[in-house]
């Protein structure tokens, strides 16, 4: 299934997922620190989307009170209400 979320406080401008069964199989990030989003997407590519909520919410990006990481949590909790 995809799902798409616009990511707020960050560089990025959109997540767009492919989930399965609550496993992570793709995330598209337009926008941000483009190799570090890349490599983010990678280590989360088949990993159950509740694991990477734990990992990722609450980390922060210097002074800003999120992070792209943050928001990908944000936005799996987001999918986790809707699904």
């Amino acid at each position: 299934m995809i799902f798409e979320y616009v990511p707020k406080g960050v560089c990025s401008v959109h997540f767009r997922f492919d989930i399965e069964d609550n496993v992570i199989n793709s995330l598209e990030v337009t926008g941000g620190c483009n190799g570090n989003l890349k490599g983010i997407s990678r280590i989360i590519t088949g990993m159950n989307i509740d694991d990477v909520i734990k990992a990722f919410d609450g980390v922060t990006c210097g002074p800003k009170p999120t992070s792209c990481p943050d928001q990908i949590a944000q936005a799996l909790k987001s999918y986790r209400k809707e699904h």
